[in-house]
Order: structure tokens, then C-alpha cells, then sequence
């Protein structure tokens, strides 16, 4: 068991358990358990990309980032658009159909 051995070593180990995975979801969950056990930390591939950005102020990595997590994130890429569209007055990424007006009640 490898990690043990860097466990071991001194190493502290982060293990990225949404891009990991196993011959069922029990042997993923099973293996992560023993991971755990053993002192691994484990994280999420977003978790590692925001980690990776560290600042949003890096602007050499700051679009490669947010086209990312805009289309991988879910809610948080939405999240990323919303706050991109407000904050900068950027236009809208996604485009909406025609929309209905207020209508006087009858």
C-alpha cells in the first residue's frame, strides 16, 4: 500500500476522491474509508483547482480558471457568471427565451 509507505515518509497526502474511482461505488467508498483511516485527506478537483488559483488577483491563470469552473462547477459556475455579469457589467453568457411582461389582472 503505497500510501502507507509516504504516510510512512513523513508525506502528507491529499487524494482527489471525485476523479478517483473503483470496480463499484462501494469498492470507491471502501478504499476511500481505509484512506481516511490511514490519514489521507481527501478532496474534491475543484477544491485542487481553487487551491491551484490561490487568488483571483493572478491574472496570468484567472480566465483558464473561471472558463473551468464555468462550465464544470455547477452551481458554483453559475455562481462565477452571476457575479462576473454584476460586478463587471459583463454580457450574459447564456441567452434566455422571450420573456412575458407584467399583465393587468382582469
Amino acid at each position: 500500500f503505497a500510501l502507507c509507505a509516504m504516510l510512512e515518509g513523513g508525506y502528507e497526502i491529499y487524494m482527489v476522491a471525485d476523479a478517483s474511482g473503483g470496480t463499484s461505488a462501494d469498492a470507491h467508498k471502501y478504499a476511500m474509508d481505509r484512506m481516511v483511516q490511514a490519514g489521507v485527506v481527501p478532496v474534491t478537483w475543484q477544491q485542487v483547482l481553487l487551491e491551484w488559483q490561490r487568488d483571483w488577483a493572478r491574472k496570468e491563470t484567472y480566465d483558464a480558471v473561471v472558463g473551468i469552473a464555468k462550465e464544470h462547477s455547477g452551481a458554483y459556475g453559475m455562481g462565477i457568471d452571476y457575479a462576473y455579469t454584476m460586478v463587471h457589467g459583463a454580457p450574459e453568457r447564456v441567452s434566455h427565451g422571450e420573456t412575458i411582461g407584467p399583465r393587468a389582472a382582469t
